[in-house]
């Protein structure tokens, strides 16, 4: 009788077992099949990345690092008005170059800068001769005052890049204006990248010499003190290469038409 009971419960016990031991297996395979990326909007702040965009990217890199040194606190290390004015004298110097030499109007200051080479040394040619505009088409020069060097003035003019073809009479030499052709407003453009890239070599040798005078006095100043006035001579100088740059650009854009 208690075989009979026995056979009977076989089966109900049989599929008990097998829902327990389902159970755990369901659970784990919940957890195991939860999604790679759950729900996250509700930590929006927490898991969202944000992506510069080129055009942030580009007027980051565009902007130089600002440094505001007050120069009455580094006046011991090196006087940066000083600095200021010998990169500003380099601009100047620029400035006049572009002045005398590569005025697409031809006036008889444009000779003032023409150096003579004669046995007692160099002079300006303004210094031997009387420069005066006889028309438009002629510019002369009297040499009364100096007969001897009239012959010597015709190769430092015919010399000077401004396409000149002087000639000699006696003790006047006479000089034709060149004519504004698309090849001479070129070279004039030439000769403006040519003034530029010496005035930055000037402006180079500026910043080196300043640079030099703050690492020698490093005694009794903090690394960072002796760091933050180099930075700030460097932003100096790159903000007059800029300046320089626009003065070419001007310049070309004027001799071009």
């Amino acid at each position: 009788m208690a075989l009979n009971h026995l056979s009977r419960l076989r089966p109900l016990l049989s599929q008990s077992l097998v829902r327990q031991l389902r159970s755990p297996l369901a659970a784990a395979s919940r957890v195991s099949a939860a999604p790679r990326c759950p729900d996250i909007t509700g930590y929006p702040a927490a898991c969202t990345r944000l992506y510069a965009t080129k055009k942030a990217k580009a007027k980051a890199k565009g902007q130089s690092a600002k440094v505001n040194i007050n120069s009455a606190l580094v006046e011991d290390i090196i006087s940066l008005d000083e600095v200021k004015a010998d990169m500003s004298a380099v601009l100047n110097a620029l400035k006049d170059d572009f002045t005398r030499n590569l005025s697409i109007r031809t006036s008889p200051g444009a000779l003032d800068h023409i150096v003579v080479t004669t046995q007692d040394g160099k002079f300006p040619l303004n210094q031997l001769g009387q420069i005066s505009m006889k028309s438009p088409l002629l510019i002369m020069v009297n040499m009364s005052s100096f007969p001897e060097q009239s012959a010597v003035p015709p190769m430092p003019l015919s010399e000077s890049g401004m396409n000149l073809n002087p000639e000699v009479d006696g003790t006047i030499i006479k000089v034709p204006p060149p004519l504004l052709t698309r090849e001479h407003r070129e070279n004039l453009t030439k000769l403006a990248k040519q003034f530029s890239n010496k005035a930055k070599d000037s402006l180079r040798r500026v910043r080196s010499n300043a640079v030099t005078q703050v690492k020698k006095a490093k005694e009794g100043h903090s690394e960072d003190t002796i760091r933050l006035v180099e930075k700030q001579i460097q932003l100096m100088a790159d903000n007059m290469a800029v300046d320089i740059d626009k003065q070419v650009a001007a310049k070309t854009k004027e001799l071009l038409g």
